[in-house]
């Protein structure tokens, strides 16, 4: 594996592999749920992305070339960015109308997918209208170096980028969650009288504000793969050193939480559970790591009135405890209208959704049990001791039939007919 993802509920995690294939995993069961190949793509997977719904993932290959896979079907649309400029071009060569030059190196989505925010060589954020092509601001980072990470927060109100400089940035979103790309024409009309480089610099002043710096100011470390957590509240960074897989988190004010230390090998790729404390690496080895909290058990979630003792006291039975009716057991007269309706057909949004509940997404795969071959079949009937004959009942079959693994053929037999068929663990 060389990167990962989760979709949007955290049900299914995809990587992608360094034979060109991608795996699905259910995250619930940690079983295989489906392998998307294609036979003509041998190039390693250099980034994996979901479709909003999950129906779809993205991938892009180290020959330059980006596939779209339908998660549910096995039909395959490639599409390749030629180095030719053929009429589309690849997005590296485009350029604004004012002859701005900028080399990109990261980019990502707004939350409404109306703006993308790129990062450059010269560590200066664009804010480009995918459209059009042009772009509306710019915001020059502080250290002014190359930024190779740039993430948006689940809910679209803080922008992280990292930087080559050793350094995360957070970002505060000015522009509104909606109509980004409106607000942001809005700017640029009540602009007239700068043009240029330094209008953008001063639409760009007004779309993003920075927030907080992290770094490790001890052993100046670079990062790799930061993101945030489901809830936008925690944000993670990966180690760049060789032969580290630690995991860096910090709260959202700054202050370093937890260092997470893993095995040996350096760490590629970071993911965090969209709903719950889980977090997912992959190490330069080409394997998987979940991270979770180790829990304490917890009496008093299966008792309320349960109590935890030290030592053990002496207890004292209250005068009516083996009471039939006992006065403390009395049940109370219930305040509840029974003539309301109960709504049972509203369904209460979901704390970490960005949206209403879709009935076409694509939370889970079904899966597909996959038969044993002959040969296992055979030796799983040898391997039987007794065979019992529905003809003679109580007496086993054969030595013959049981040494050859077959059963005798009478017409009650149960072995005759819809036999039980024999699956693998999956």
């Amino acid at each position: 594996m060389k990167c990962i993802a989760f979709n949007r509920r955290g049900t299914l995690l995809a990587a992608g592999c360094t034979d060109g294939s991608c795996v699905i995993w259910d995250f619930e069961t940690r079983g295989v749920a489906k392998e998307l190949r294609d036979k003509d793509c041998v190039a390693a997977i250099t980034s994996v992305c979901w479709s909003k719904y999950g129906h779809r993932i993205l991938v892009s290959a180290a020959d330059k070339s980006l596939t779209l896979w339908d998660v549910g079907n096995t039909t395959l649309l490639p599409v390749t960015v030629s180095d030719v400029d053929n009429g589309l071009g690849p997005p590296s060569r485009k350029k604004p109308s004012d002859g701005l030059p900028f080399t990109p190196t990261a980019a990502c989505f707004n939350k409404c997918g109306d703006l993308v925010y790129v990062g450059n060589s010269k560590g200066e954020i664009l804010i480009i209208d995918p459209k059009s092509i042009q772009v509306h601001a710019m915001v020059p980072t502080s250290g002014g170096a190359v930024i190779k990470n740039i993430v948006f927060s689940r809910n679209g109100q803080y922008l992280l980028i990292n930087s080559n400089d050793r350094t995360i940035r957070i970002y505060e979103n000015l522009l509104p969650l909606k109509d980004g790309l409106m607000a942001l024409e809005d700017l640029n009309k009540t602009l007239d009288e700068v043009a240029g480089v330094e209008k953008m610099k001063v639409v760009g002043s007004k779309c993003l504000k920075l927030f907080r710096e992290l770094q490790d100011t001890v052993t100046k470390v670079h990062w790799k793969a930061p993101c945030f957590s489901g809830d936008g509240e925690w944000i993670i960074g990966g180690s760049a050193s060789k032969g580290e897989h630690k995991i860096y988190i910090w709260d959202r004010a700054g202050h370093l939480v937890k260092i997470l230390e893993g095995p040996k090998g350096a760490l590629i790729d970071l993911a965090w559970h969209p709903v719950h404390p889980i977090i997912v690496s992959v190490s330069l080895t080409g394997l998987v790591y979940i991270w979770a909290k180790d829990h304490t058990e917890n009496w008093s979630a299966f008792a309320p009135d349960f109590k935890e003792l030290e030592e053990n006291e002496e207890y004292v039975e209250r005068e009516d405890e083996f009471d039939l009716t006992p006065e403390t057991e009395k049940v109370k007269e219930s305040d509840f209208n029974q003539d309301d309706e109960v709504d049972i057909v509203t369904v209460e949004k979901d704390a970490f959704s960005d949206s209403d509940m879709s009935q076409e997404e694509l939370c889970f795969l079904p899966a597909t049990p996959c038969p044993d071959i002959l040969d296992q079949q055979d030796n799983c009937v040898r391997s039987s001791p007794k065979l019992m004959d529905s003809n003679n009942s109580g007496s086993p079959l054969s030595e013959e039939a049981e040494q050859n693994g077959q059963a005798t053929n009478h017409a009650s037999s149960p072995l005759e007919g819809n036999a039980m068929p024999i699956f693998k663990d999956f």
